[in-house]
């Protein structure tokens, strides 16, 4: 490398992620959907939404699909389709967002929380069993940053105490776990389509996915007030329906989401390579037989805060996700947790970092990326 090095007036931002540079590439796909959907004047359960909900199924590998108005109520319907209600207790990982067990906690059940795998942040399958109590009516998965959590182990200890599993894949559509993908092997798969997710909508929206044609017939009726038409509703219902502007814009997003994971799946390997060989630096992995889509490419690191704060002064964008564990949090102080219940999560959000990842990364942003990392930790 040859010339004088630049100054940090002089560099380029690199966000954490970068949905400008996304709509740069698809604008005229995305302005000639909508105008589609304003001359249809319908917005509301119409052909896109319809359509949606059958491409989002064939792509988790399920039979049906149903449209609702954000990931959380993806969670919330979900749960309550399984009778989830005041007086059960829903297992959750003590390290996720928390809208995972909030949209427990809104339908009065009790969270019971479960560590997880430090290697994969996901819900550690060999503390399972010994959570499951006869009050327990669910377990919420969840497949942290892109990876699927190990569901085989999941499931045969679900199965065997009759409890329902509910795949979280907000972070993970597309992920493959043994030939299979994340939101199909549970009882129902959760999507967010958060305009920050792999697959973003310019809004809030979300998709349930499942093989049982029972829930999703119940799950059409819970997302429309309960109704089975003419303004007679049967049962307690919502009004969390996807919107047709949404899905037209996730339609065609939907074509790209392939391109878009192979990218972000090369971008993973690149900052791996570099990464790699920093001392106290460790980098995600994913178990034989598990494909990770890289919703973040999160590291661990000594000294996270000083890190973040040095990228920061080289215009490099981060961000930890989550710098609170649930048993942690203060609306669940009540629950009676303390610091050192789950050791694996207290220590991931001491000191994991989520680095820019997006499809549209060039390789120069990656180098510059592991560069600052290097020089931050004075290696």
């Amino acid at each position: 490398m040859t010339g004088t090095p630049m100054t940090s007036r002089e560099l380029k931002p690199i966000p954490q992620l970068d949905l400008k540079a996304q709509f740069a590439a698809i604008e005229a796909e995305v302005r000639a959907a909508l105008e589609e959907v304003l001359a249809s004047q319908q917005f509301i359960l119409g052909p896109q939404g319809a359509a949606l909900e059958q491409e989002i199924a064939r792509l988790c590998g399920a039979r049906f699909g149903v449209g609702v108005a954000s990931g959380t109520d993806a969670l919330l319907l979900s749960l309550r389709a399984c009778g989830v209600g005041p007086g059960n207790e829903v297992i959750a990982p003590a390290f996720t967002f928390i809208a995972t067990i909030g949209a427990a906690t809104a339908l009065g059940a009790r969270p019971a929380f479960v560590d997880i795998d430090p290697a994969t942040y996901n819900l550690d399958p060999r503390q399972l069993r010994t959570k499951i109590t006869a009050k327990t009516k669910a377990i919420l998965v969840v497949h942290l940053y892109g990876l699927p959590a190990d569901m085989d182990a999941i499931l045969e200890i679900a199965r065997g105490k009759n409890v329902r599993v509910i795949e979280d894949s907000a972070q993970a559509i597309g992920a493959k776990y043994k030939g299979r993908t994340a939101g199909s092997m549970g009882d129902l798969g959760c999507v967010s389509f958060y305009p920050t997710k792999n697959l973003g909508a310019y809004g809030d929206g979300g998709m349930i996915v499942t093989n049982s044609e029972e829930l999703a017939a119940r799950l059409r009726l819970q997302r429309h007030h309960g109704q089975t038409g003419g303004y007679v509703s049967t049962e307690q219902g919502w009004n969390s329906r996807l919107d047709e502007i949404q899905a037209a814009v996730l339609r065609v997003k939907l074509r790209y989401l392939e391109e878009w994971q192979e990218a972000r799946q090369r971008h993973a390997a690149e900052y791996s390579r570099l990464l790699g060989a920093i001392p106290g630096v460790v980098i995600p992995t994913a178990p034989a037989g598990l494909t990770h889509v890289y919703h973040q490419y999160t590291i661990r690191v000594p000294r996270r805060d000083h890190v973040q704060k040095f990228l920061a002064t080289r215009k490099i964008g981060s961000t930890v996700y989550y710098p609170v564990p649930l048993h942690l949090q203060p609306v669940y102080a009540s629950l009676g947790y303390n610091r050192g219940d789950f050791p694996a999560a207290e220590r991931a959000a001491e000191e994991v970092l989520s680095l820019p990842m997006y499809a549209e990364l060039r390789t120069d942003q990656i180098e510059r990326v592991a560069g600052a990392i290097t020089e931050a930790l004075g290696h």
